[in-house]
C-alpha cells in the first residue's frame, strides 16, 4: 500500500513537474522578441506625448491596446463598448483667486488652503462640524445652505489613495445632504502639506459620476494641529466668508480597455484571474537640461501594459482552467482612477473575480530579480515563486515597505474589495537613486532599457498567471492579513473564529 502510494505521488509530481515545462515552452514561443519590443516602443514613444490621460494621444494608446486584443483572439466582455469601458471624468484645475477668512484669519489658495473641486462661489457662509463626514456623522445634523467641516481621513484610513477616494465619497454625501460646501481640515501625518501644495495646486482630475455640471466646492484647509476643526466644533468659530474665482471645470471621457478568454474547465471558469496594468503615464512637462519634455514611461507602465498585451495572444492560444480577465486601466497616475471606476462598477461580478495579478512599476535595479508587492500574502505566493525561478530570476517581496507601494497601484482598489491582489514588478532592492533616476523623469525610455530582461520579465508574468489560473483550490489571503476579512465577506466565506 505505501509503495503504490509513494508510486502515485511520484506520478503525479512528474506529470506537474512535465506539464509546467511544456507551459513555459508554449510561453517561450508565445512571446516573440520583435513583436512584444514592438509593443513597447509604439507604448513609450513620443509620438504617445507621455499618455496623459488628459490628453488625445491616450485615446491612440487606448485603440492600440484594444487592436491587439481582438487580434489576437480575446472577446468583448458583456457590458462594454467593444473592448472599452468608458469612464466619466472631471478636470478641475486651481481658481485664480481662492480666500477663506474664518474669524481673524484669512487663508490663500497654494498655502493654506487647496481648492481641491468645485464651481466658483462668493459670499458668507454658516460652518458646521460633521466628525469625519461620513454618512453616520450627519444623523440628526442640519447641514443645509451650510458649509460642512470635517476631519481628514477616517480612522483608520489615512493613506494618500485613501484620502483621495474618501474624498470623493465626502463630497457625494455633503451635496447629498444639501451642503453649500465641504471644507476638509488636513492633518494626515502620511503626507506633507508642502508636497501636497506642489502636486495638487494644479489641474487634477477626479471620477464624476454626477449628472450635475455644478460641483460641490472642496476644500482642503491646513490645520496641523487639529486646532481649527476644534474651534468650529466647539462652536468658537461658526461662519465663514468665501471667494472661489476662475475655477476650471470641464467633462472627458476616459477608456478602461477590457478583454476576457474563456477558461476550459467546466466549472472554474465561472472563476476569473484579472490581469491589470495602467498605461496611462504623467504626459509633456517643462523640458529638462537635455531638452526632452515628453514622460514616455516605458517602465511606469508601457512594459506592464506589453505583458497584458502578451497575455491576450498567449491565453488566447492556450486557455487556462480559469477564465482571464484582461484589463488595462487608465488614469493610475491621477490617483488609481479608473481601477476604482471598475471596481465600483464591475462587468464582471467582483465575487467571480479569484485574483487580480496587477502589474506595475517605478523601475529596477538588480535584473536578477522579480519583485512581488504583496509576496507572502496570499496562498498563490508558492506557484508565482516557482513561476520565477523557472527563468532563472529570484522572486523577492517589496524592499522598501516604507513607500507604501501596495496602496498606491491598481491592486489595492481590488484588494479592499477582498480579492487577493499582488502587484508584480521589476527587481529592485531599494527605492534608490538608480530607480529615481527614471521614476517619474524624461528619462524614462526604451532605450535604455534593459530587453533582454524585459522578455524574462514578461515571461516569468505570463507563467505565474498560467500556474494561478489553473489552481485546483481558490487562491485566498492567508490568515490574518488585513484584507482578509474583506475577502470573506465579498465570497461569502465563513468568519474565522479568533478563539480556535
Amino acid at each position: 500500500m505505501k509503495k503504490r502510494y509513494l508510486f502515485t505521488l511520484s506520478f503525479l509530481l512528474s506529470c506537474s513537474i512535465a506539464m509546467a515545462q511544456e507551459h513555459k515552452e508554449k510561453i517561450e514561443k508565445s512571446v516573440e522578441r520583435k513583436e512584444a519590443i514592438s509593443h513597447f516602443r509604439y507604448l513609450a514613444s513620443d509620438e504617445m506625448k507621455g499618455r496623459d490621460p488628459m490628453r488625445p494621444e491616450i485615446d491612440l494608446a487606448a485603440r492600440y491596446i484594444a487592436e491587439q486584443f481582438w487580434r489576437y483572439g480575446a472577446q468583448e466582455v458583456e457590458g462594454a463598448d467593444g473592448f472599452y469601458q468608458f469612464v466619466p471624468f472631471r478636470v478641475s484645475g486651481p481658481p485664480s483667486k481662492g480666500e477663506l477668512k474664518i474669524g481673524d484669519q484669512t487663508y490663500e489658495q497654494g498655502t493654506d488652503i487647496l481648492v481641491l473641486d468645485g464651481s466658483d462661489l462668493s459670499g458668507s457662509y454658516s460652518l458646521i462640524a460633521a466628525g469625519h463626514g461620513l454618512e453616520d456623522d450627519y444623523s440628526n445634523l442640519d447641514v443645509d445652505g451650510k458649509i460642512v467641516v470635517v476631519k481628514v481621513g477616517a480612522p483608520d484610513q489615512m493613506s494618500p489613495s485613501e484620502l483621495m477616494a474618501l474624498g470623493r465619497k465626502k463630497k457625494a454625501l455633503a451635496k447629498e445632504h444639501g451642503a453649500a460646501g465641504l471644507i476638509e481640515m488636513f492633518n494626515a501625518p502620511t503626507a506633507p502639506w508642502g508636497m501636497l501644495t506642489n502636486y495638487l495646486n494644479r489641474t487634477q482630475m477626479t471620477v464624476d459620476e454626477s449628472q450635475d455640471e455644478a460641483s460641490l466646492p472642496y476644500i482642503w484647509l491646513k490645520d496641523l494641529s487639529g486646532e481649527h476643526y476644534a474651534s468650529v466644533n466647539q462652536g468658537n468659530k461658526s461662519e465663514a466668508e468665501i471667494t472661489i474665482e476662475g475655477k476650471i471645470n470641464r467633462k472627458i471621457q476616459g477608456r478602461n480597455v477590457v478583454a476576457v478568454i474563456e477558461g476550459t474547465d467546466p466549472e472554474l471558469k465561472n472563476e476569473y484571474i484579472m490581469l491589470s496594468a495602467h498605461y496611462d503615464h504623467i504626459g509633456v512637462g517643462q523640458p529638462n537640461a537635455e531638452g526632452d519634455s515628453i514622460y514616455n514611461g516605458a517602465r511606469d507602465n508601457a512594459v506592464g501594459t506589453v505583458a497584458v498585451i502578451n497575455a491576450a495572444k498567449y491565453f488566447a492560444e492556450n486557455p487556462p482552467k480559469r477564465s482571464v480577465l484582461l484589463c488595462a486601466w487608465t488614469a493610475e497616475e491621477k490617483g488609481l482612477l479608473g481601477s476604482a471606476y471598475f471596481a465600483d462598477n464591475p462587468l464582471v461580478p467582483l465575487d467571480n473575480i479569484v485574483f487580480n495579478m496587477n502589474i506595475d512599476n517605478g523601475g529596477y535595479n538588480d535584473t536578477s530579480l522579480i519583485t512581488v508587492i504583496g509576496l507572502g500574502r496570499t496562498t498563490a505566493d508558492p506557484l508565482i515563486e516557482d513561476a520565477v525561478r523557472a527563468f532563472d530570476l529570484k522572486p523577492t517581496p517589496d524592499p522598501s515597505p516604507e513607500q507604501g507601494l501596495y496602496d498606491r497601484s491598481d491592486n489595492v482598489n481590488f484588494a479592499r474589495k477582498g480579492i487577493p491582489s499582488p502587484t508584480y514588478s521589476l527587481g529592485f532592492t531599494a527605492f534608490d537613486d538608480e530607480i529615481g533616476k527614471y521614476y517619474h523623469q524624461q528619462a524614462d525610455r526604451v532605450e535604455n532599457f534593459d530587453l533582454d530582461y524585459a522578455m524574462l520579465y514578461w515571461k516569468s508574468y505570463l507563467l505565474s498567471a498560467q500556474k494561478v489560473a489553473d489552481m485546483d483550490e481558490r487562491p485566498f489571503w492567508l490568515p490574518g492579513d488585513k484584507y482578509e476579512e474583506a475577502g470573506r465577506e465579498l465570497y461569502g466565506m465563513e468568519a474565522v473564529n479568533e478563539g480556535n
